[in-house]
């Protein structure tokens, strides 16, 4: 499981791939939506993993090949996604970041790795990422790829983006996209990116005043050192179906089925409050990521008009517990308190006041308090099952392992996001930040487990 103890990354080159024939010719600019706003400046990086088929001799030819064909179906991807090969400049007067759609370019990074794809520490992401040695971050490109060989022949693609380019479903979008036009199928998503034609604040904008106690108006300073109490580690944990299926059997009394992630976060909170301070701390705080696109504009036997729109529509939903609660209630109740959290805002009304709510304190960016670290202990889960995972061919066969980690050093709460594993069989893999008393606590059950090779369907 362990990564060798002088695992090395070598840059061999960098190159910018832009838009063959982009659907915007001349530059623009693209202003950010207030949801936008929201998210921040955030870089997320998206780690995918490719065994090199064994009998296969000829490495550093197919490498090659590989990097070729992933320029030029990039190249082919930009011309309709045309803002990921941009740059985000500030505004002049309200200093808030924008897209200047000038076809600038991605940047694309060549690596070689001194250890076989196999010896890489998955689990311990800290290790795998230490020294940028898997994502490599230049701050003039809001999207680049790296692309690092390894000894065995296999491949690693870390695919970073700033947050203000959009949110999950956006990225997810787009990565299938480029994989479909690798493999010369057909495109399943034309974006959408009128960012502000969907998401405009009504007039007059109004709120509900619960939207006062739950986000705050802060800078990118601010963000960037977000005050943190307690050392966090980055790990990565395999989850089986049937422990899924048995937290949600637990989850699902009185004839209420829960889904999986109600289920799941029940026992992520009830085994938080073994692991934080309660002499401190009589409270203890959930949070879960809420993309809004199903939620808007929608209309009974339609397509929903926001399906395929590129940009951020997330809110955050907050469930706070006293610590006496989460210990002696059920798998059960928790999960009710989880479930009456998330339906607060799975709802266009709440979405349309966080949008007015952030219209009223522009200029600026905006960050929910807890993330922020303001309200003691708490933990946010992002839900990824229907990110593109196993799909992610370029031509050269599906991943063994996909999965997200945010490279940014400070964060003000644990967090967690789940995706679905290449294997397909319905077990999870749980990309994670957590405080080292969480993970061991996590740990100490066969729920959430440490991920190895034998996790992961290796061909080697």
């Amino acid at each position: 499981m362990g990564a060798e103890a002088d695992f090395e990354v070598n840059f061999t080159t960098k190159f910018i791939v832009k838009p063959t024939n982009p659907m915007v010719d001349h530059p623009h600019i693209l202003s950010l939506s207030n949801l936008d706003l929201l998210s921040g400046r955030f870089p997320v990086s998206y780690f995918y993993f490719y065994p090199n088929e064994p009998h296969d001799l000829h490495a550093a030819t197919d490498f090659s090949s590989i990097i070729e064909s992933l320029n030029t179906s990039l190249a082919s991807t930009l011309n309709s996604y045309y803002p990921f090969a941009g740059r985000i400049v500030p505004n002049q007067h309200t200093n808030e970041p924008e897209i200047m759609c000038d076809n600038s370019g991605v940047l694309v990074v060549e690596a070689h790795a001194n250890i076989p794809l196999k010896k890489l520490n998955f689990y311990d992401l800290d290790q795998s990422l230490q020294s940028n040695k898997l994502a490599s971050i230049s701050p003039d490109f809001p999207f680049q790829v790296q692309v690092t060989l390894y000894t065995c022949g296999g491949v690693s693609i870390t695919f970073t983006f700033d947050h203000a380019l959009g949110d999950a479903t956006s990225f997810g979008n787009f990565l299938l996209s480029w994989s479909e036009i690798a493999r010369k199928k057909p495109v399943s998503c034309v974006p959408d990116h009128r960012r502000n034609l969907h998401l405009r604040a009504r007039c007059p904008p109004s709120y509900h005043s619960s939207l006062d106690q739950s986000f705050v108006k802060c800078t990118m300073e601010e963000i960037m050192n977000i005050p943190t109490a307690k050392t966090l580690i980055k790990r990565l944990y395999y989850i089986e179906d049937s422990s899924i299926k048995h937290l949600q059997s637990l989850a699902s009394r009185n004839g209420k089925k829960r889904t999986k992630i109600e289920s799941v976060s029940a026992y992520i909170w009830k085994t938080m409050v073994t692991a934080i301070d309660t002499k401190s701390h009589g409270m203890c705080k959930m949070g879960w990521l809420v993309d809004g696109r199903s939620r808007m504009h929608k209309k009974e036997n339609q397509i929903n008009p926001m399906s395929n729109y590129i940009g951020n529509v997330l809110s955050l939903a907050f469930g706070e517990a006293s610590v006496g609660d989460l210990k002696q209630g059920s798998i059960s109740d928790v999960a009710s308190i989880v479930g009456e959290a998330i339906s607060k805002v799975t709802n266009e009304e709440h979405f349309l006041d966080l949008i007015d709510w952030i219209e009223c304190h522009r200029p600026g960016l905006m960050l929910s308090k807890v993330v922020l670290g303001q309200g003691g202990p708490a933990l946010v889960l992002s839900s990824g099952r229907k990110f593109p995972v196993a799909e992610l061919d370029f031509g050269f066969g599906s991943p063994v392992l996909g999965t997200v980690c945010s490279t940014i050093e400070r964060i003000g709460v644990a967090y967690m996001n789940q995706r679905s594993s290449a294997k397909g069989d319905g077990s999870w893999t749980v990309s994670s930040i957590l405080w080292p008393e969480l993970a061991a606590a996590l740990e100490s059950d066969t729920i959430f487990q440490p991920i190895t090779t034998a996790h992961l369907n290796f061909r080697l």
